[in-house]
């Protein structure tokens, strides 16, 4: 691309491209296309002497970004609900807590997650957690250090330490809940 930077059509298909590789919310997509746009620009600045001429092509190019993502949004290929309640998901199968997941979803970019407060689902969260940490019903390990660590994560001191006292059988069926 010598001359001119990449045009709708061009971050359209960039934006097809990264959809069939990963999932991504609006604002994460929006962003990708922005950091395309920018690596142009840094590739262009050493053989483009105006650099003010190439900062406007590089805004007006970014101008096209909300488009485009309403074109896939409409096209049904970007979808910020869906993107949420999957990676809502497999962050619960991996142990977050429903404060961490929220704190990711925000920061991949998505306004307001709808994730429904459920305390079994929260609580099998935690034995994941403990499970993936050797400790509570899994392991070995001292009940502050656990705790402590489980607050960080964000889990409420009630549901760590009813976690903490499950029997191995109870967690693992909680956990077994989580993937069905």
């Amino acid at each position: 691309m010598a001359g001119k930077p990449p045009d709708a059509a061009q971050l359209y298909e960039t934006a097809l491209n990264h959809l069939a590789r990963f999932a991504a919310s609006e604002a994460g997509l929006a962003q990708v296309l922005a950091r395309k746009l920018d690596r142009w620009g840094r590739q262009h600045a050493q053989e483009n002497a105006d650099a003010d001429a190439l900062a406007t092509q590089v805004r007006q190019a970014k101008a096209a970004i909300p488009g485009v993502v309403a074109r896939l949004r409409e096209a049904g290929l970007l979808d910020d609900g869906a993107f949420a309640a999957s990676r809502a998901k497999r962050l619960t199968r991996q142990g977050k807590s429903r404060r961490a997941t929220l704190a990711h979803l925000a920061a991949k970019g998505v306004a307001r997650p709808v994730l429904a407060e459920d305390p079994r689902r929260e609580l099998a969260a935690a034995c994941a957690y403990l499970r993936r940490r050797r400790a509570g019903p899994f392991g070995e390990a001292p009940e502050a250090k656990i705790l402590a660590a489980m607050a960080r994560g964000g889990f409420s001191q009630e549901v760590a330490r009813r976690a903490l006292r499950l029997d191995r059988e109870e967690a693992e069926e909680l956990i077994k809940e989580l993937h069905a």
